[in-house]
Order: structure tokens, then sequence, then C-alpha cells
């Protein structure tokens, strides 16, 4: 990573009060546009079922980000993150930072840091499933749009959905020569730079090519005695080519893409919390911590990815391959300090984690129906396979962060599914739809190295010594004998998922519809290490009910989608993480988990310049297991009831990382200015209400609630091909905990900080 010099961030308060106050005026003279031609909303088609429709049309809660909202929320070169809160029940946090986003739909989600974990919420981009959580990470550049299914989406896409799809789809090449160039530059030397370019190579072939570079400096100083003086700074870059061949009966759409990443880990900053409360401690400054071990993060991944259409007249021919590789290594000061055997901080923490080697293929073959007549079907099989090792290394903070432990563990994940999807239109009015998919997944895992100097591996494990445990079982291998299966797990789960729905059209602009769906995700393997046994999580499963109701009107300048759900998730899959028995995943099921709650998406020309979306949701969660209980944080005042091995009782706690409230909204005006100009103020806000950071429920690590703006000012001109702004992110620099590390002491990391900056921006 190339050196940056931290600083002290400079107030930039001035100018966003008199950008704030340059709003105001401008709603008020939105008043006299009359006169303009009525605006009116523009379809969203969307690819939720598979295939393209009407977002009107599919009876399943969506929300899409798109165009200029999506250009807004990326111009402060934030990572993936930034679609936290910015549709309706939709969370994301990270311990990771930038490399590992952790995402939650309806509250529903998983906090597991492992590298070697999964999550409900499935991640697709361009088609393909993005499983390893790093995958997740990759930066969204010359993007179409995004779309947030929420609800379980078992039986068209075919990994761990439970809980929804997030997927991204990348602008496809055209024969038109088109392209865009734009360039920012913010706070602490903040660079953000992408730009796409694409067109016919002949007749039948097209192409396009796109690239993100974005850049940070330090911004946060360190004043411990560690090896980096300044943290949070980044360098990151993307690219992704695409070749389309478009004939008369076959298509076919070629990518490959790459990431690189090179910068700091999560940081973590130790004993930023009040004792009995959330509060930060006073004194407590965002730029500016003291620790004495290592921050860095490096991660690159590359992929590629074939999809084939083949016309064949009654019916449509669909084949979709895709492989992704990456390697990834990030190590940190987890109890964010730089003293050690204080009342405070018990001892000291440094660790990291890697994935030295890593392969996903996948390969689905769908073949769907093109009848004129009410009946359509589509069917298909999906292949999924996933080889790759992950690192574990701790380092004495104590002596020079000198290495004193290692773990490597290998996990192969194989699966196969045949799904189907039924469309019926009974009347003019009604229409049924149903899915089905039988799923088989397979997981495998063992430990292929582990030494350990630095603690007593015989801290909570039933089997002591691990090393000599691995020695033996690499003789066993050797001699072609049985291996200890203590070091060593298997997993086959057989699940059948279905859905049914039912859309009735009370007119050609309002539509109700029901939906019952189901979803699983396969077991979790837990490696056996100096804090824990191995353990295995079975399946969990997922029974969900939804109701909505989509409508357009005031002559289609306006639209409202609402629903409203309930769904119960069976043996849950949940993991304490850290607490008083160390810095560990532990692996649980719970016996039952609901979730209950509602979303509406509006959006309204209120008038001919003045163009606002709003969108809520209410999330309520419960974890309901008498018996289950899990070791609570070793520094913080736990309000829980716990059990005679003073275990909390997580009985009726709502699930981590799960607010009850998020809001949305966002506000656009604009008037002309000469013959081809336009001033416009587009702002946008999310809100998110307190949530619980981990299993049990205490006063430290309850994390407040979170609100976050950006604003806009720009000016563009020759009918859009060109357009300047000053931009702001978080402007009213609310600083709040979004998760924290809990084993130690009272560790936790911060939302990104006020940023503000100027873009340009040319389409061709």
């Amino acid at each position: 990573m190339s050196s940056r010099s931290a600083h002290v961030r400079k107030p930039v308060v001035r100018p966003l009060v008199v950008a704030l106050a340059t709003l105001l005026p401008a709603v008020a003279m939105a008043q006299d546009n009359a006169a303009q031609q009525a605006a009116t909303l523009d379809t969203i088609s969307v690819t939720a079922a598979r295939k393209t429709e009407n977002i009107q049309d599919v009876p399943v809660s969506i929300s899409t980000v798109s165009g200029e909202k999506l250009d807004a929320l990326v111009s402060g070169g934030t990572d993936i993150r930034f679609l936290s809160g910015r549709v309706p029940s939709l969370n994301i946090e990270s311990s990771f930072g930038r490399a590992f986003p952790r995402f939650y739909i309806r509250g529903y989600g998983n906090t597991d840091f492992r590298m070697n974990t999964s999550q409900p919420v499935s991640l697709v981009y361009d088609d393909i499933v993005q499983e390893n959580p790093i995958l997740k990470g990759f930066p969204l550049f010359d993007i179409q749009q995004v779309e947030v299914l929420r609800g379980p989406q078992g039986s068209l896409f075919g990994r761990n959905t439970p809980a929804g799809v997030v997927k991204f789809d990348s602008v496809r090449p055209s024969q038109e020569f088109e392209g865009y160039g734009k360039v920012g530059y913010g706070s602490d030397n903040l660079w953000n730079v992408e730009g796409a370019v694409g067109g016919a190579l002949s007749e039948r072939w097209s192409a396009r090519a796109s690239m993100l570079y974005q850049r940070r400096d330090d911004w946060v100083k360190n004043t411990g005695t560690g090896p980096n003086d300044g943290l949070e700074g980044y360098d990151e870059s993307a690219a992704r080519v695409q070749f389309l061949y478009e004939g008369e009966d076959f298509e076919a759409l070629f990518g490959a893409h790459a990431r690189r990443l090179n910068g700091t880990a999560r940081l973590f900053r130790g004993n930023i919390f009040k004792p009995g409360s959330n509060d930060f401690v006073d004194g407590f400054d965002e730029n500016s911590i003291a620790i004495d071990g290592q921050n860095h993060s490096e991660l690159e991944s590359q992929g590629a990815n074939a999809r084939l259409v083949w016309d064949l007249g009654n019916y449509r021919l669909h084949s979709i391959t895709g492989f992704e590789t990456l390697e990834t290594f990030s190590v940190g000061d987890i109890d964010g300090t730089n003293e050690y055997y204080t009342a405070d901080v018990p001892f000291a923490s440094e660790t990291a984690d890697g994935i030295p080697n890593h392969s996903q293929f996948t390969q689905e073959f769908r073949l769907e129906s093109q009848y004129s007549g009410p009946l359509n079907w589509q069917a298909g099989v999906f292949y999924f396979s996933e080889d790759y090792d992950v690192d574990s290394v701790s380092y004495d903070s104590t002596n020079g962060s000198v290495q004193d432990g290692f773990q490597r563990i290998n996990q192969t994940n194989d699966a196969w599914a045949v799904f189907g999807g039924l469309n019926y239109q009974a009347t003019d009015k009604l229409e049924l739809r149903a899915g089905i998919r039988y799923t088989v997944d397979e997981k495998d895992l063992i430990v292929k190295d582990y030494w350990n100097t630095g603690f007593s591996p015989c801290f909570l494990s039933a089997k002591c010594d691990l090393a000599g445990l691995l020695a033996a079982q690499q003789l066993a291998y050797a001699n072609g004998d049985a291996v200890d299966p203590f070091l060593s797990a298997s997993t086959k789960d057989k699940k059948f998922n279905w859905d049914a729905s039912a859309t009735y059209a009370i007119n050609d602009d309002v539509n109700v519809y029901g939906r019952v769906a189901t979803g699983f995700r396969g077991s979790s393997i837990q490696s056996a290490g100096a804090f824990n046994d191995k353990t295995v999580a079975e399946p969990e499963t997922v029974l969900s009910f939804e109701l909505g109701m989509k409508a357009d009107f005031w002559n289609n300048r306006a639209r409202i989608n609402a629903s409203v759900f309930h769904y119960e998730v069976k043996d849950q899959q949940l993991t304490a993480v850290g607490g008083s028995t160390g810095n560990a995943n532990i692996l649980l099921n719970a016996d039952k988990s609901t979730g209950k709650g509602f979303e509406i998406d509006m959006q309204a020309w209120l008038t001919d310049s003045l163009l606002v979306t709003l969108g809520s949701g209410y999330n309520h969660t419960e974890i309901k297991d008498a018996s289950l209980s899990v070791a609570p944080c070793f520094a913080c005042t736990v309000t829980d009831p716990v059990d005679v091995n003073g275990k909390a009782l997580i009985n009726g706690n709502s699930l981590p990382q799960a607010p009850k409230w998020t809001h949305n909204l966002t506000a656009r005006w604009s008037t002309p200015v000469g013959d081809a100009g336009e001033f416009y103020v587009f702002t946008d806000w999310a809100y998110r209400s307190d949530v619980n950071f981990f299993l049990y429920e205490s006063k430290e690590f309850t994390g407040k609630s979170l609100t976050e703006g950006g604003l806009r000012l720009g000016y563009s001109w020759n009918q859009g091909d060109y357009d300047v702004a000053l931009y702001g992110r978080n402007i009213t620099n609310q600083i709040r905990a979004t998760g924290a590390i809990d084993f130690n002491n009272r560790t936790g990391f911060i939302n990104e900080p006020r940023v503000v900056g100027v873009e340009f921006k040319t389409r061709f």
C-alpha cells in the first residue's frame, strides 16, 4: 500500500450549511413549473422471476436502485455498504471493512465473521451467485440496476436464499458507440474515477469495457506504538469487459472481471463505550486511535462468465457458466488498544484471516416456454462447486507482533439442484405462479495445519493436543488409515423448497398479491481451534407468508408498493461471536425464530420538477428457544437473565443487527438554465433504529440509531451529456458504533464520517 500521511479532518460545516440553505428556496421555486409538460414515472423492469417483467406485475416485495440515485450514493467512494438502509428492510455491516459485507433482509442475516461462513442473503452479480463472503464485496460501477428481493427465493435462485436476494446487473454491450467518464475528488485526498466505453465490433459482435479506481488517504492518526502511523486509507481498482454476440436465434454474452484492494482492515477501537452505557467515552475522537498491533488488508479476485441463449421457437434455452477465484489476507489489532494486563484490557489480541486459495464454479441450464396461451413454465438444473483454504493467524502484540499461532483448514462444497416454475393466467385478472426446487448440498472440512505457542489450546476444547491430533491425522493419511473425526467433518443436506403466489388485478393500475414460500440454508461447519471444539450447525429452513399491493396512480405520476409479511425459521444457525469464552465463533441452532412486519415503497412527481421517493420498513424479530444460552461479554452490563453457568439466556431477544425500523428518503428538484442546461438539487437520507450487536442484550453493545444524509448540488448541460456537482455524504457527520468485539474489552467500530467533494461526469 502506498504511504499516506494521517491528519486531523478539517471542518467542513460552512459549505454544507450553505448547501442546505440553498435547498429550501429551491423547493419553493418548484411550484412555479406547472407550465412544463407533466412528468410521469418510468416503467421499472426487473428479472426477479428469471425473465424481464414490469416490477408491478411480480408477486414479490422488490426495491430497485439505479440511475442518478445510484450515482449519488457511490459519489463518496464508499464500498457496497452504501446500500444499507437505502431500500426498506436492508441492513449491511462488516467487521472486515470494505472486504467482507454481511447482508440482512427483514432482520434475517448472519453475524459470523469466519471466511468459510454462508449467509441467508444471496448476492447474484450478472446472473452468477457470489457465495463466499469476500466475493460479495465486489464494487459497483457501470451498473444498470440493483434489485433487492425480500423473502425466500428458494425456487429460482440457487444458493442460500431464505432471507432474500440482492441482484446486480451490469450495463450490457450494444451496437451503439457509447460510454461515460467520471472523476471525483473529495475529503482526505479522496479520488473516485470510473468510466466505460462500448460499441459495435462487427454486425453481430459488440463489446463494453468499464473500470473503477478509488483511493483515499489515511484519516485516522495512530498515537500508539504500532507499525501504522495512519489508518483508514485504501487503494482499490476493478475492471470488467464484456463481449456480446447477437445472432438470429442465438445470443452469447461473455464477461470477465477483476478486483484489487490494498488498504486498512477494519479499525477496532478499544474501550470506546462508557461502562453501563452505549455512549462514547468522554473525549472520543474518530480521527485518533492508539494501537500497537498491525493493521492491513489486501485482496485480489477474478472471475469470468458465459451466458448463452438459444431461441427454439416455442422454447428458449439458457446456459449460464461462472468461475470465481480470490486471494485475501487481513490483519488487525482486535483489542484496539496499546496497553494490557489492566482491568480495562486483560490481554492483547492481534489476529489475521486469509484465503490463499479459492475457486468457485457454477453451471446452470434452464429451459423456458414461450407459448402464446395462458400457461408457461421454466425448468432447469444447477451445479455448484467450491474449494478453498482458510488461514487463521495470531500474533503477540507485546513482542513486536511476532506470529504465535497458525491454522489452515480446507473446505469443499458441492451442490446440485433441479428446479421449475409455472405461470398460469387463470382469468384476465388472476395470475397464478408456483415454483419448486430440490437441492443436494454437501460440505467437507478438514484441518490441514495447526500450531500455537501463544496460549493453551486446552482453554475450552475437549480435545487438548490439537497439534498432536493433526500430526496423527497426517500420518493416517500417509498410511491410508481412518482420519480422526475431530479434525474433519462432512455434511449432506437434501431439501425440497417451493413457493406459490396469486396476483389479482383490481384494475389496470392496481395489483394485489399473496405469496407463500420456503427456503433453506445448508449446514455450516466450525473448525476446531484453541477456543472451541469443532461444531456443525444443522440446516435452517424458513416458511414465509406475504401479502402485498402494487399501484400506479395520479396519471402515472405516483407509485406505491406495500407488503406485510411473517416468517418462521426452524433450526436457525446462529453464531455466538466472542463473549467471555474468547475470540471465537460458536455455532448454534435455535429451535425457532420469527419475523414480522411491513414495507412501503413510494415515489411521486409532486410537481413537474420535484421527484420524491420514500421507503419504510418495520421488522420485529424474535428468538424462540427457552434453553438456548450464550457466553456474554467480558466487560459489559448484560441485561438478559443468566443460567447457573453464567451464560445469558437469549429467548425472546431480537436477532442481531436487525433494526426494527428502516426509512429512506430522496428528493430531486431541478430548474432549466438556458436552452439545454439544468440546475438540480438532490438529497438522500437513510435511517435505521437501534440494533443488538450480539445474541445477548447489554447496555454497551446496543447500537444507537443511525441517520445518514447526502446532498448533491449540480449543473448539467447539453441534455445531460455533461454534469458537474458538489456533493456531501453523511453531511451531519453523525458518528455511531456499527459493530463491536466483546470477548476482552468494550471495543467497537464506527460508520464513515462526513465526506465532501466535487464530481464531473460526461456521457458520449
